[in-house]
This record gives C-alpha cells, sequence and structure tokens, in this order.
C-alpha cells in the first residue's frame, strides 16, 4: 500500500486509514480486532479514533472505542502504527465529557489526553485533533454561517500555546484539525507562523461524492500551507453504496440511529446516489467502488478514513485503491457533480 508524508511532518501514513467509530456500538471487541489485523496485513499503518467515540456518543459508551483499540494496541510494535485521537469540543451538549460545557484550554486539553492515553495503553499519540471548532461555524450538515450564534470560545492562539506544550512533553507527535473552514485553517497556521509554534499538518474533513466542499477553498489553502486532508465519510454514511436506493429504511447507520445522517436527508441526495450507482455500474463497477476510488484518487488526500460493520465490508474498500480511474470516467463524475453539486454538505 502506498504512503505519504502527512503534511510538514515525519508521519509517512498509509493511503488508507482505518476509522474506528464502530467499534463498542456497531462492533464487538472481537470483531474490532479482527478488522485491526485485517487492514494492517493490508498494509494499513495509520488507524482513527475519538474520546467521543463510538457514535452515537452517549454517556455509557463513552470512550469505549480507545479501550478497544488501545487493547490492540498493546500487543502491537507501538512505533509501527500511526494512532491518531481527538478531542471532543464544545456546542454539543456531551455533559458526560470532562463535566462539559468544553474548551480547548490547556486544562481541558491535557484532561482529554491523558484519559486517552490511559485507554490506549500508549504514553503518547502520533496526531491529535480538535474534533471541531470551539468557535461558531456550520458543521455536521449545517451549511450556512450565523453570527447570530455567536458565543464565547477559548482563543486559537491559547490553544495553540496549549498543544505546543503537549508537544515539548513527548506527549503528542502533531496536532491535526478537523471539521474545518478555510478561516479556521489559515488562522491556526497565521498565528502558529507569527508566534513560533507548531502548525497544524492534517485536516479531517467529509469528503465524497456527495460533498466536494473541500475542493473550494480549502484545497487551495491545504496545498499552500502543506497540509494534508484526511477525508472522512467516503461512502457518505454507506448512502454512496446505494443500499437506500432500493429500501430507505434497510439496515444501516443512517436508519438504525435517529438524527445520525442529517448530511444525507437533504433533497438532492438521493438522485445523486441514484445517477452516480447508474454511472457506476455502466462501468462495470459497484457503486461503492466508485466512490471510493473517486477519494482515493484525489490529489489532495493524504489519507481515506474507511470504516466498515463487516470483514467483507472492509474487504470491498480496501480493494477498491486498485480500481482504475480514467479521465472519460471522472468527466462523467464531474457531469453529474455539476448536476447535483454538494447536496449533502
Amino acid at each position: 500500500m502506498n504512503e505519504s508524508q502527512l503534511g510538514n511532518s515525519t508521519l509517512q501514513v498509509s493511503e488508507i486509514c482505518l476509522g474506528t467509530m464502530t467499534f463498542g456500538q456497531q462492533n464487538s471487541e472481537a470483531e474490532a480486532h479482527a478488522q485491526l489485523d485485517r487492514a494492517c496485513a493490508a498494509g494499513v499503518n495509520f488507524i482513527d479514533t475519538a474520546e467521543m467515540y463510538p457514535v452515537p456518543p452517549r454517556a455509557g459508551t463513552y470512550g469505549r472505542t480507545e479501550e478497544i483499540v488501545g487493547n490492540w494496541l498493546a500487543r502491537q510494535a507501538r512505533d509501527k502504527v500511526i494512532v491518531a485521537t481527538k478531542a471532543a469540543g464544545p456546542a454539543r451538549g456531551l455533559n458526560w465529557i470532562r463535566g462539559g460545557p468544553l474548551a480547548f484550554d490547556l486544562a481541558s486539553l491535557r484532561a482529554a489526553l491523558d484519559a486517552s492515553l490511559q485507554r490506549l495503553r500508549t504514553d503518547y499519540v502520533d496526531l491529535y485533533q480538535l474534533h471541531w471548532p470551539a468557535r461558531n461555524q456550520p458543521m455536521f450538515g449545517q451549511w450556512q454561517y450565523d453570527p447570530d450564534r455567536e458565543s464565547d470560545a477559548t482563543p486559537i492562539l491559547e490553544t495553540l500555546e496549549a498543544l505546543a506544550t503537549l508537544v515539548r512533553e513527548g506527549r503528542i507527535r502533531y496536532f491535526g484539525l478537523s471539521n474545518e473552514h478555510p478561516w479556521g485553517v489559515m488562522e491556526f497556521v497565521r498565528l502558529a507562523r507569527e508566534h513560533g509554534l507548531p502548525r497544524p499538518v492534517s485536516v479531517q474533513n467529509a469528503y465524497s461524492l456527495l460533498n466536494r466542499v473541500y475542493e473550494t477553498g480549502l484545497a487551495e489553502v491545504c496545498h499552500r500551507e502543506n497540509i494534508g486532508l484526511l477525508a472522512y465519510s467516503p461512502l457518505a454514511f454507506g448512502t454512496l453504496s446505494g443500499k437506500y436506493l432500493a429500501d430507505p429504511k434497510g439496515p444501516g447507520r443512517i436508519t438504525q440511529f435517529a438524527g445520525f445522517g442529517q448530511r444525507y436527508s437533504k433533497t438532492n441526495v438521493a438522485p445523486a446516489v441514484a445517477a452516480y450507482a447508474e454511472l457506476a455500474h455502466r462501468h462495470r463497477l459497484t457503486p461503492s467502488q466508485l466512490a471510493l476510488v473517486f477519494v482515493y484518487s484525489r490529489w489532495f488526500t493524504a489519507s481515506t478514513i474507511i470504516g466498515a460493520t463487516s470483514i467483507a465490508q472492509l474487504d470491498e474498500n480496501l480493494g477498491a485503491r486498485v480500481v482504475p480511474l480514467s479521465s472519460a470516467l471522472l468527466a462523467e463524475i464531474d457531469d453529474i457533480h455539476l448536476q447535483y453539486t454538494n447536496p449533502a454538505p
């Protein structure tokens, strides 16, 4: 499996990263460990988790995913696995996480990291990410900035200084952002440059055939500032597999967990999925293969985060990286995109 340097870090990450948010909810510990073993055997060296996982988040399962990953990690050569985790931010009502409301100051980030390291059974993480911004901004299916929703948030410079402290202590190697917008990325970069602080090396944002918002502003920002995209939800929570076309109430994350797929309930999602599925079939691909190879092949994708609930799904996701994507097929994808532009931002 191909590897690439993540941003301006020294991390050499596999082109596919195994996401773990199903571990402890949809997958048992044994199933999770089987997925981790299979992914590593295929060349994956990059694992992504979060203190908030599994999803949907709730007090009774909080932290369980990191525990499951930690029990597996304890049996591995630590320097062979790149481990990423995330600190939950404010504004989502998760009051069981560090007592809430949450902040991205040193005390809160230190508490979050201490707990994550204990659950992961390691003394450092390779990539520590801010799960979502502390400030007001549209995210998770929202698509319009609303200045009337402003509220207090930890200043970005204070957050940078806190992260720098954790880097100096050797407990995180690098930090990244997640669910960010161009202004946020540039503000972190600007302040880091001005104050001699560590810069973000990555941004973990949703990116798929249904959500190409990253291309509009962030692609240029991240290219010029050498920040790698960790693309999550390449299958749009299974929507792009086409399984909901035949049975909109069929089994899956979106139907199993109320409100979980708000991005994918918008008007043009179904016709866009149908168009991509028809295109895939004409080219003798499965809809999942088309959706995955599109994300895998983008010039700005440092690594694609995949998630599965079965070994069969995992194998299909891993295998799609070798599917050819011709310029003619890419042009047809763009034609559909221009007809149904970002139906699930």
